[in-house]
């Protein structure tokens, strides 16, 4: 039998404390809640994937892991620089358009749709509504 992949189910973070991540994700993100409590919290990431965030004592960040994160546009992935650089005082990792490290120390990087390596998204309604066309 050959298996077929059909995308990412889910992301796992480490905090130390999955109330304010919780909070710093839903605030840069706009992310929902899809349900959380004793130091655990999931966070529906577009149609069909999540974000899970678990609490543990000791935060140990990596060096090169990360996960990336889709917006619509240019124009978001600036309000989400604007925000993160204003607002929570981080600092983007250079040679990045957005790539930065959480308040925990995990990696993310943000692109936006018309990224023309992203061309397995097609299916996606969300980017079939957007009109967004790949040569």
């Amino acid at each position: 039998m050959d298996v077929q992949v059909y995308g990412c189910n889910h992301v796992v973070i480490e905090v130390d404390d999955a109330k304010k991540a919780v909070e710093f994700y839903s605030d840069v993100f706009n992310l929902t809640m899809l349900r959380g409590g004793e130091g655990a919290a999931w966070c529906q990431l577009g149609a069909h994937q999540f974000l899970a965030i678990f609490e543990v004592d000791t935060l140990q960040p990596d060096r090169a892991k990360h996960f990336g994160l889709m917006v619509r546009d240019e124009a978001q992935i600036q309000a989400v620089r604007d925000k993160l650089i204003n607002k929570y005082k981080l600092t983007m990792e250079p040679h990045f358009r957005c790539d930065f490290r959480d308040p925990w120390g995990n990696r993310i990087q943000v692109v936006d749709l018309s990224d023309e390596s992203l061309v397995w998204l097609l299916p996606y309604q969300e980017v079939q509504k957007a009109g967004i066309r790949f040569a």
